[in-house]
């Protein structure tokens, strides 16, 4: 009777034991819960403006109103010393790292365009002819993320969610809304403005079988062709005392002008300039973004409930003006004052939209940009020019010489020598040698100082060379060249530049260096010194709503950002 009587007892124990933890469990699931909720932003923007220097912070900071930039700087975390940590910095690789946390050795973007050994040409980073356009009948529609090769911390979020947490991505270039917003995105728009394109915001099949109703209806509202306008100082040219005389021989002139100065009509010079591809190269594309992205936020509901919506926007137009005019230019100041009326009404959107303090912003560049080279030789700076193509011819003719084979070398694009290996294997050459050759004949060049051969890149980050390493954590051994080279500083690729606008692609400061701001829910108010990498990003927004790294990612979280 005793055995019986412990027995119960014990059973009854263990069943009231199992029963409260089990309340418990559920209890603390629960809160945990309640705590996502709570403290989770009901929607992430990610916003990069394509070719932002760092200083474009402080050299038109005075000029700047209290809403825009300066909102994001007095409310928020100021990142002073971000940098990019690879070779080349270019749009596509530059999309790609700031939301993979990655860098193009991993996420496989590395650059926009690289040459296939197999196809015998270039291949865009985002082209993928398994997809049709929808919006256009335009080649420009045929794209998708199907070359980046990692997550998003915007697909790591639909993971998350059960993929109830919607992601847009917008840009008025294809690889800007593209890549940023990932493999799982309901939708990525871009611009068709490029080739006489038709002015509408188009996709791809990748995302939807036919574009949504509010798209078509933006489209037809006639809102790009009203930018066809005249394109004049926001304020009185007089007081641009950032930037440099008006008229001046280091910048491009668009089709139609014969001097490179205000005011500039629009709708005069948009048949000589392939249609709305000037107003993309103008400060309104900027405001054509900003119209779209207000529309999308509110026609797709983006940031309406506790689940975390992500919304990428890149400003594209910075780019294109910055090429044509260059930093110093009248037009990339206002160009920024504009943009920062912009950033203004996006922000003034999403506080009626979805909520003051219930959305988190974060805002970067996908690479810097140097002075325009003849600016700098007329201060006495050393810079210059330096023709691929002519090099290229060159190195051929001297392996000719030496093989008695016609074009052994292949491409030189992205500052990388492709060669033919099919020939080189097929005529029994000594691939080790002719490498030796290559590389000897790129180093003789007074404009290039560095040049590595591919057997030698995952040697690099044993070496002290800060360069090395960006070399390395910028080489994809399956799609990039045999040979890299970078240049001196302040010389640019292409002869095709001459004396006029300015590019992209070293890593030397004013290419890496880049402006890197939080604000919003669960962001600090603050700033540092401490230099960060476009890599941490990603790992920072996924710390922040708790969720999975995006999975190459090798950032750190910056916890100091972090309320």
């Amino acid at each position: 009777m005793c055995k019986q009587t412990i027995t119960l007892f014990l059973f009854l124990f263990f069943v009231t034991f199992s029963y409260s933890q089990k309340e418990i469990v559920t209890t603390i699931n629960e809160v945990l819960n309640d705590d996502y909720q709570e403290t989770n932003p009901k929607l992430v923007v990610g916003i990069v403006i394509d070719q932002m220097r760092y200083d474009y912070l402080t050299r038109f900071f005075k000029k700047y109103g209290e809403g825009g930039f300066k909102r994001m700087m007095t409310e928020g975390f100021n990142c002073k010393n971000h940098h990019f940590n690879y070779i080349p910095t270019k749009t596509g690789p530059g999309h790609a790292s700031i939301f993979t946390g990655t860098t193009p050795k991993y996420h496989g973007i590395i650059a926009n365009n690289w040459f296939d050994e197999k196809l015998k040409r270039n291949v865009n980073c985002i082209e993928d002819n398994s997809v049709e356009p929808l919006g256009t009948l335009s080649k420009d529609g045929i794209k998708s993320p199907a070359q980046m090769l990692v997550s998003t911390f915007a697909d790591e979020n639909r993971l998350f969610t059960q993929m109830k947490g919607k992601t847009i991505g917008i840009s008025v270039k294809h690889r800007g809304a593209i890549l940023p917003s990932g493999h799982t995105a309901n939708a990525a728009y871009w611009w068709d403005y490029d080739h006489n394109g038709t002015g509408n915001w188009i996709t791809s099949t990748f995302y939807m079988k036919s574009l949504p109703q509010w798209v078509n209806e933006f489209n037809a509202s006639g809102r790009a062709e009203s930018y066809f306008k005249t394109w004049d100082t926001l304020l009185d040219m007089a007081s641009y005392e950032e930037s440099g005389t008006d008229s001046n021989t280091y910048e491009r002139i668009f089709k139609g002008e014969t001097l490179s100065e205000f005011p500039h009509e629009l709708a005069q010079l948009k048949n000589e300039n392939e249609g709305f591809k000037i107003i993309a190269n103008s400060p309104f594309g900027n405001s054509l973004t900003t119209d779209f992205t207000l529309k999308a936020i509110e026609a797709e509901n983006l940031g309406q409930d506790a689940i975390t919506d992500v919304l990428t926007i890149s400003y594209s137009s910075t780019d294109k003006v910055g090429h044509d005019f260059g930093p110093n230019s009248k037009e990339i100041e206002d160009t920024y004052l504009r943009l920062d009326l912009e950033l203004e009404r996006l922000f003034n959107g999403l506080d009626q939209m979805v909520g003051r303090g219930e959305y988190t912003v974060f805002l970067t560049s996908d690479h810097g940009a140097p002075h325009v080279p003849s600016y700098l030789e007329d201060q006495k700076i050393p810079s210059g020019l330096f023709d691929l193509d002519a090099m290229l011819k060159e190195v051929n003719t001297l392996l000719f010489a030496k093989y008695q084979v016609t074009d052994l070398a292949l491409s030189s694009t992205n500052n990388q020598m492709y060669l033919d290996h099919e020939k080189i294997e097929k005529e029994n050459i000594d691939l080790q040698e002719l490498k030796t050759v290559v590389s000897r004949k790129l180093l003789s060049y007074r404009l290039i100082n560095n040049v590595v051969m591919t057997s030698e890149i995952n040697r690099l980050p044993e070496a002290s060379g800060y360069h090395e390493v960006m070399l390395y954590n910028g080489h994809n051994q399956k799609r990039s060249g045999d040979i890299v080279f970078t240049f001196n500083p302040e010389v640019f690729k292409d002869a095709q530049w001459n004396r006029t606008g300015t590019d992209h692609h070293s890593g030397y400061n004013y290419d890496t260096h880049v402006p890197l701001l939080f604000f919003g829910k669960g962001i600090k108010h603050g700033e540092t010194l401490k230099r960060t990498h476009v890599i941490d990003i990603a790992p920072t927004i996924s710390a922040l709503l708790g969720i999975s790294f995006p999975n190459a990612s090798i950032g750190q979280p910056l916890e100091f950002v972090i309320d």
